[in-house]
């Protein structure tokens, strides 16, 4: 792993690259954006971390940067107090996440490594569907769920299915719009050819084209060879556009030209290529009210909207959660390389008492949590954090009947697994030694203790003195 930090605080700079190497963490550092773009030029980063206020190309345009050159690195943000604003636009501008000043830096290292290893599976896929090995090459076995409302949806999909048409599918987030386009594909007449999908969302502006259309060679900075584009490599199969609602309207114009004409045009190219692929979009959004506010073609929503699927929130066929619970089991147990566990009744009545906002999705990362805290066979209510995603400051008890779940009880955390008191302390000890920009002294007074102390810990710790 190899992380670059950008600061223009020297000691900021030295203190996070030393406590990186504490975790075996290999790292470079930049006092300016122009060093950083020039120390990705030269080598490979697995993630950046990037301060907002930066002399000269401050933080936010050294990441628009970053996403214009193609450099594929994600991004962790650092602000200080009152930058919170600031730290949402570079969210929306292709960071993956951010950390306010002062930094935790245990905080920062659980963030770079959940950050990379999320990355390391987008590049698998992104590889498979680039080798064309995404032929339906996936774990799920379709839509799960025996309900009346899932056994609707499964005709539906079986009809349009074989129609070969055009289909929009809506729905809650996580309520998976993947899978139901996956099983459209699959259950189609060109099942076996490819299926590629791409986020919408997930894609800056200025790399959406190329990605979806390919480019040729020469024709933007960086592109050094010819690229096909998503609609190209799907072939006879189907590409899947996930967040249709968050495309920019000068690409909505060439989408249109796609499905109208059934051709593209690689970026910088000068002659159209057929296509042929199934298109299946998706969108969490109010499509018709983007409509009415001018930030979607009308002509465009009336060319993907062929057919139409609505995704059924969790709440709304909970008789199908045992299943998908077994299923998910059985699925992270391989994962995680653990023998299987069974969730027991008490458990299994937790869950049916929540409302998943999040739906499958939240209920796969519960089940993904429990597994961790498990220690038998059976997993157990304790072993359940309903909300562990959104703890509240201000609230201990559990949401009650009518209250919202985004406020309410958020702060009912269960019992955690005890952590080594010789670990808290040697966390403690770095934590304040890198708040403190590695000032022994500074940081002795914040922990309450001697300067010698900290030399002593140091010394136990095998880390060598500067």
């Amino acid at each position: 792993m190899r992380v670059l930090i950008v600061d223009d605080e020297k000691n900021i700079r030295e203190s996070l690259k030393k406590y990186l190497a504490l975790e075996d963490i290999d790292s470079a550092a930049a006092a300016s954006g122009e060093e950083a773009l020039a120390l990705l030029e030269e080598k490979t980063f697995d993630a950046a971390v990037l301060d907002l206020r930066l002399a000269g190309m401050n933080g936010q345009e050294l990441l628009e940067q970053i996403q214009e050159k193609g450099f594929p690195v994600p991004v962790i943000m650092i602000s200080a107090h009152g930058q919170i604003a600031d730290a949402v636009k570079a969210l929306k501008s292709g960071a993956r996440d951010y950390l306010s000043k002062p930094v935790d830096p245990a905080e920062l290292i659980i963030k770079l490594r959940s950050l990379i290893d999320n990355r390391r599976r987008e590049n698998v896929i992104e590889t498979e569907t680039r080798r064309r090995a995404c032929k339906d090459g996936r774990e799920e076995p379709g839509m799960i769920g025996g309900s009346p409302v899932m056994q609707n949806l499964s005709t539906r999909i079986d009809k349009l299915a074989a129609a070969d048409v055009t289909v929009l599918i809506t729905g809650e987030s996580g309520a998976g719009k993947e899978v139901a386009a996956r099983e459209i594909h699959r259950r189609g007449p060109n099942g076996s050819e490819p299926f590629a999908a791409v986020n919408i969302g997930g894609i800056h502006e200025s790399l959406m084209e190329s990605e979806l259309f390919g480019h040729e060679k020469g024709s933007f900075t960086g592109a050094s060879t010819r690229r096909q584009g998503l609609f190209e490599l799907a072939g006879r199969g189907s590409i899947f556009l996930d967040e249709i609602g968050e495309m920019p309207m000068a690409l909505q114009v060439k989408l249109l030209r796609v499905v109208q004409e059934r051709k593209i045009r690689r970026l910088g190219g000068i002659t159209d290529i057929p296509v042929n692929a199934r298109i299946i979009s998706a969108t969490n959004r109010d499509v018709e009210a983007l409509v009415r506010e001018g930030k979607f073609r009308e002509d465009l929503y009336y060319r993907l909207n062929v057919f139409r699927i609505h995704l059924p929130s969790l709440r709304e066929h909970r008789e199908d959660i045992p299943l998908l619970a077994d299923f998910l089991l059985d699925k992270l147990c391989s994962r995680m390389g653990r023998s299987r566990r069974i969730l027991g009744s008490a458990a299994l009545e937790k869950l049916l008492g929540y409302d998943f906002p999040g739906n499958v999705r939240e209920l796969e990362n519960i089940l993904e949590r429990a597994l961790i805290f498990c220690e038998g066979e059976t997993i157990e209510p304790c072993d359940i954090d309903i909300h562990a995603a959104n703890r509240s400051e201000t609230s201990q008890d559990p949401p009650q009947d009518g209250e919202g779940t985004e406020s309410a009880g958020l702060n009912s955390v269960e019992p955690e697994k005890p952590v080594p008191l010789e670990d808290i302390e040697k966390n403690a000890i770095l934590a304040a030694l890198v708040r403190c920009g590695g000032n022994r002294t500074r940081a002795a007074d914040e922990l309450g203790i001697t300067r010698k102390t900290i030399q002593n810990k140091l010394k136990s710790y095998g880390i060598e003195q500067p």
